[in-house]
């Protein structure tokens, strides 16, 4: 069923009234009227609609019936990168929104081989990234998708979290289903991973120091891309939210 986020709709008199981007969806589509749609408001309410009439200027549909997302998890998850290079950002953003993930926070880390001038010239297409997979994945939010800057932003964003988690390949880790195991009351959780050349080992002892939990996803060296979507796999496993 085709999926809608309230931006440029309103809802009144159990009319909801679509217009901009979306009424070119809906048009796209081929949606026709007595088809069924679903409106989100963003906030994990969903309004199951059925298409009056539509046009490229402007769609028309009823509300049929008003109900929570069952889609959205029971933990907010942050997952914070070190920018990748390529499209690499892309992939991390989509699949860390079908996954589950509350926002995709980017930063520049030692190692980071991607160094653009000013990153934040791309979060508009990231956010339109994030909300198309919100759509597709049938999310009652649109993740947030942001750039923290220095590292130690980072480091302050994931203290703030009920559970930290840094990702390392190398020396002295916890078990992450561990971690999980003895965190179970976690309500939000960060995800910290590193870009192609991994984290310096100073950046490690600082996560160590800010109290977060060295974390090992096993004995096989997983690449940028796939370590935090991994490691999020892994926490909505054990919170109960792939069940």
């Amino acid at each position: 069923m085709a999926r809608f986020f309230m931006a440029g709709t309103n809802i009144a008199g159990g009319m909801a009234i679509i217009r901009g981007r979306d009424a070119e969806h809906v048009k796209v589509l081929r949606l026709r009227p007595g088809e069924d749609l679903v409106i989100c408001d963003g906030e994990g309410t969903d309004y199951k609609c059925r298409l009056v009439s539509s046009d490229k200027e402007e769609a028309k549909a009823e509300v049929i019936e008003v109900v929570p997302c069952k889609s959205e998890p029971s933990v907010k998850v942050s997952v914070l990168c070190g920018l990748p290079k390529g499209d690499k950002t892309e992939y991390i953003i989509q699949k860390s929104v079908e996954a589950g993930a509350q926002e995709i926070l980017f930063f520049q880390s030692d190692r980071c081989v991607a160094r653009p001038d000013a990153p934040e010239k791309k979060l508009e297409r990231w956010q339109r990234i994030a909300e198309e997979a919100a759509k597709q994945s049938g999310r009652g939010i649109i993740p947030r998708v942001d750039w923290l800057g220095e590292y130690a932003n980072a480091l302050n964003e994931a203290v703030h979290r009920d559970l930290g988690l840094f990702m390392y390949e190398t020396g002295e880790r916890e078990r992450l289903d561990e971690v999980l195991s003895a965190n179970p009351e976690a309500k939000t959780a960060a995800i910290l991973t590193g870009p192609e050349g991994g984290f310096a080992e100073f950046e490690v002892k600082l996560a160590k120091i800010a109290g977060l939990h060295i974390c090992s996803l096993g004995e096989r060296i997983l690449r940028c891309e796939t370590a935090p979507v991994v490691a999020l796999t892994a926490v909505m496993y054990a919170t109960g939210n792939l069940s």
